[in-house]
């Protein structure tokens, strides 16, 4: 009889690896909360972002943060009130910058990103997905010599791992995007980055995939995860238990606490992350545009464009602040004359992450039955089939070489 594996979560990184785990031949139960891909699914740029190797955690971040924050509509917003919560993210952030650290996490996430790559590629064959895929690149922007020279060191790394780019200027700009506006200097084009047509659809249309293979749901809350005799048992929030012989914990940022039920304090916190969807036609957007000076992107959608990113620290329970929703959308038409800004529809999400820019992806203390796969940050769209191939081949007995420096064990 087949093996029985429970994935809390239906967001892409749960319903990656339902579909790796479905052709291992177990049979799976996804449970959600809410809706499927309704959480940080739902509103994402929509970028397959393999050539993204560097941590957030850097020397470069630390140096921009402090004037970042003196603008509370910025690309980095921390509300006082929640700084002695942040604080232990915060100090851990900081030494997962120093540069041996930030050496091994580039690695680790270099080798990560290209299992996904590969990871992704499979999946999308297998599960009919690839008319839902672009390959236009990514432009990275800069609107002076000095933010350019800046940026040197991160193009370095990247280049000692292979990945392909571009720097461009004048006419080979303007023609990768018209329509700039004249402030930006130069820019950076990276042919290899990937994107699908609409982030939430992507989604619907895997889980509609691993639905047709024999994949059930399950709507509600678990509030408990503990090891039972060969297995594992899930306690949902209206009393009902669910027994099976392995449990997958995909939950994103809502997946602190069951972690810790299980002996895990994994330092899990979360970015909220804000954007605005215009109506298709309201700009002649060839391609992502990536305004790192601002923490922003622009970003060509099947449903329309989307102008969104930064960080905003605040946990899962703040009311949303539009207001950073729309300071983007201002700079984006200063960037873009001739951008249409009218008709559109503003989100917020909650992003996963852990202060050295790696997810948390292996056994829990208390059963190797029990897989973590949370805490993928700005990535969980990039490494969601990567995660599912290391989550199939743990729960196989096969050790990944990536998996060793993901484990939730890292942070002590």
């Amino acid at each position: 009889m087949p093996r029985e594996v429970v994935i809390v979560g239906a967001g892409i990184v749960g319903l990656a690896c339902a579909h790796h785990l479905l052709a291992e031949g177990w049979r799976v139960r996804l449970v959600e909360r809410g809706g499927v891909a309704e959480g940080a699914s739902f509103g994402n740029a929509g970028a397959l972002a393999f050539t993204d190797v560097l941590p957030l955690a850097s020397p470069g971040i630390l140096r921009k943060a402090p004037r970042w924050m003196l603008d509370p509509l910025g690309p980095l917003a921390l509300p006082p009130a929640y700084l002695p919560h942040i604080a232990p993210w915060l100090l851990r952030f900081w030494r997962a910058s120093l540069p041996d650290r930030h050496r091994h996490a580039t690695e680790v996430q270099s080798g990560l990103m290209r299992l996904a790559a590969q990871a992704m590629e499979a999946m999308v064959e297998s599960a009919g997905l690839a008319e839902r895929l672009r390959r236009n690149g990514n432009l990275e922007l800069y609107e002076s010599e000095a933010e350019f020279a800046a940026s040197a060191p991160g193009w370095a790394a990247r280049e000692r791992e292979g990945i392909a780019f571009e720097h461009v200027r004048g006419a080979r700009l303007a023609e990768l995007q018209p329509g700039l506006s004249p402030r930006f200097v130069a820019g950076t084009f990276t042919p290899n980055w990937m994107s699908v047509d609409d982030p939430h659809r992507f989604a619907l249309a895997l889980h509609a995939d691993v639905t047709a293979r024999g994949a059930a749901l399950t709507r509600g809350e678990v509030r408990d995860i503990a090891p039972q005799g060969e297995g594992v048992r899930l306690t949902l929030a209206d009393g009902t238990a669910l027994t099976c012989d392995a449990c997958v914990l995909a939950a994103g940022a809502w997946s602190r606490g069951l972690a810790r039920r299980l002996g895990d304090r994994v330092p899990l916190d979360t970015e909220r992350g804000y954007n605005t969807t215009l109506p298709p036609g309201a700009f002649d957007l060839r391609r992502q545009l990536t305004f790192g000076g601002h923490g922003f992107v622009v970003t060509p959608l099947s449903t329309g464009i989307r102008v969104g990113g930064a960080v905003e620290f605040g946990g899962l329970h703040r009311p949303p602040n539009f207001a950073r929703a729309d300071a983007m959308l201002r700079k984006a038409a200063a960037f873009l004359p001739g951008l249409r800004t009218d008709g559109g529809r503003q989100w917020m999400g909650f992003r996963p992450s852990l202060p050295d820019s790696l997810p948390v992806i292996g056994p829990s203390r208390a059963s190797p039955r029990v897989i973590y796969a949370f805490g993928h940050g700005h990535l969980g769209l990039t490494q969601s089939a990567g995660t599912g191939r290391i989550v199939a081949d743990l729960l196989a007995g096969r050790r990944p070489e990536v998996a060793a420096a993901l484990r939730a064990g890292r942070f002590g």
